[in-house]
């Protein structure tokens, strides 16, 4: 044989081999779950051996402190989540006795003590900078009695989750259990947010309920409603009812009342989430003319109106006008202190033909410079939200137009362009980062990977810069998301954005990461959540 075909023969069957190789499969699941492992993971967690047997019928939450409103329908909750783990149990272990290993085994667990330092109302809206801190003790002791305490009732609702996270069942055991643990927890960033897009495609109520169900589940704690777009303005405006009856999918069964909105904000309030509306302007409009054609810049060609809308028009007082009363309603409608006022991506091309815009531009001393215009824009639109006592959120658009902000208004940074957060921070102005966490970028199975391995101070900067930086946003823009797979889209590719968010910066090595978040999903799924399997072939006994 020549030398030629021999290493032809040699290639052949190395490649053979290769491909061979990657064929062979172990049986089983490609990660395997933790089991009773927190999501997000505590600050501080020690683990022991030994473990108790929680039993629904003789266990109960106490409530150790003066009880509330939000208190009393956690803990209905919380029972109801427990209950169901362990009627999953029974469901695949039968009713076979086990024999408990008696040098770990520590009895039955009887009770949470929950603690309360601060008093609660009832009445208290979840608000920025809130005290999220707990800690939470399931003894190594036989006490059979565990403790949860917490300076404020958002404290104590992210440790009820963290509770209900310890209890785990085995496939083939009738029985619930939990380990000995102690664990000191707070969260890394203030702002933990989830924007969810109901423009492009309307979004039914209980679908924003299950997510705000997940975003409990993941510690998160800002809804962004990003609620109109170009698409649709599906809000019912109590002031401008015409916006909706106009500009809506449907005037009837495609939009949120009055009622719907002050359901969903008191569904999150009960789960310690804010939410924060976003009504974008002067781009992403389009669908507020229809009602009000005035409020948009008229599109010229040759001088000639083509019966074309752009973005508002900034020479009209009526735009400025019907906006602070629009916000007025804002204000009054949402008990959040901060509003989203957008600012991102405005088309320019209608400015640059309309004949009015144009002569508006010289009396500025502005000519053919439409960022200046743009800039002109949002500095009115901070100065009316300021007057109706609101912060202001924007889009990072506006902090390049070199706009005069308000000191405390917060820039929110969406494209690939960290450093960006370095200059926002260096002006003194808080900075929100979600450039790597936008959801509707898919890859294959298992991308959540790439959102985990993203952090918000990965930037070159100062320890006052790292301060300014308060947290971040998953973003579900929904131009290809609707009801039927926004949350399989969404869950659990935002709990990688959620535990960076509340978790230390190296918080655990990337295959505990996998295995928490395997069983993180699972238990998602046996709560109603249908999050999409995480890392590849798996189960999950729900």
């Amino acid at each position: 044989m020549s030398k030629q075909k021999c290493l032809q023969s040699i290639l052949i069957n190395l490649s053979i081999l290769i491909v061979s190789d990657a064929w062979i499969i172990d049986p089983g699941p490609q990660v395997i779950a933790t089991k009773g492992g927190v999501w997000p993971k505590p600050q501080e967690q020690q683990t022991h051996q030994d473990y108790f047997v929680l039993s629904t019928e003789d266990f109960q939450f106490n409530i150790i402190s003066d009880s509330c409103m939000i208190l009393d329908e956690a803990k209905s909750r919380y029972s109801k989540l427990i209950f169901s783990e362990e009627k999953i149990a029974k469901k695949y272990g039968g009713n076979k006795d086990v024999d408990f290993k008696t040098n770990h085994f520590l009895g039955y667990l009887n009770s949470l003590d929950v603690s309360l330092k601060n008093l609660c109302a009832g009445d208290e809206f979840p608000e920025f900078n809130m005290d999220e801190s707990y800690t939470l003790t399931i003894p190594t002791s036989t006490s059979k009695k565990a403790v949860l305490e917490a300076n404020s009732i958002w404290g104590i609702l992210r440790g009820l989750e963290t509770f209900s996270q310890l209890i785990y069942n085995n496939d083939d055991d009738p029985n619930v259990y939990i380990n000995a643990t102690y664990i000191e927890d707070f969260p890394r960033f203030t702002h933990r947010g989830l924007l969810l897009d109901t423009s492009r495609h309307y979004l039914d109520i209980n679908v924003i309920y299950q997510h705000l169900d997940a975003m409990a589940y993941n510690k998160m704690n800002v809804f962004h409603w990003h609620i109109v777009d170009d698409q649709s303005f599906p809000y019912q405006s109590s002031l401008f009812p015409e916006l909706s009856e106009k500009g809506a999918y449907h005037p009837q069964f495609e939009i949120y009342t009055a009622a719907n909105v002050a359901a969903i904000i008191e569904y999150a309030r009960l789960r310690g989430i804010r939410v924060v509306p976003e009504f974008d302007a002067p781009g992403h409009t389009r669908s507020w003319g229809i009602a009000i054609p005035q409020l948009l810049t008229k599109c010229y060609k040759n001088g000639k109106f083509i019966d074309r809308f752009g973005p508002m028009d900034p020479t009209k007082e009526f735009v400025f006008s019907f906006l602070s009363e629009f916000y007025g309603e804002i204000k009054s409608v949402f008990p959040e202190k901060y509003v989203h006022l957008g600012g991102d991506e405005v088309p320019f091309d209608c400015w640059k033909e309309n004949p009015e815009i144009e002569a508006f531009m010289k009396q500025l001393h502005i000519n053919h410079d439409y960022k200046a215009l743009q800039r002109y824009f949002m500095e009115r639109m901070l100065n009316i939200t300021r007057s109706q006592e609101l912060v202001g959120i924007v889009w990072e658009e506006v902090f390049t137009t070199d706009a005069k902000m308000p000191q405390d208004t917060i820039v929110q940074v969406w494209r690939n362009n960290q450093q960006m957060l370095n200059k926002i921070t260096s002006k003194g102005h808080r900075a929100l980062f979600s450039s790597c966490w936008y959801l509707d970028h898919l890859s294959s199975g298992g991308d959540w990977q790439q959102f985990y391995d993203c952090d918000a101070h990965d930037f070159n900067g100062q320890k006052h810069n790292f301060e300014l930086v308060i947290g971040g946003e998953a973003c579900m823009w929904a131009e290809s998301v609707n009801n039927e797979n926004v949350l399989p889209r969404t869950w659990p590719r935002a709990s990688a954005t959620a535990e960076k968010l509340w978790s230390a910066r190296k918080a655990d090595n990337i295959d505990n990461v996998k295995r928490r978040l395997e069983e993180h999903s699972c238990r998602m799924n046996k709560r109603g959540i249908p999050a999409q399997p995480p890392n590849g072939p798996g189960y999950c006994l729900s």
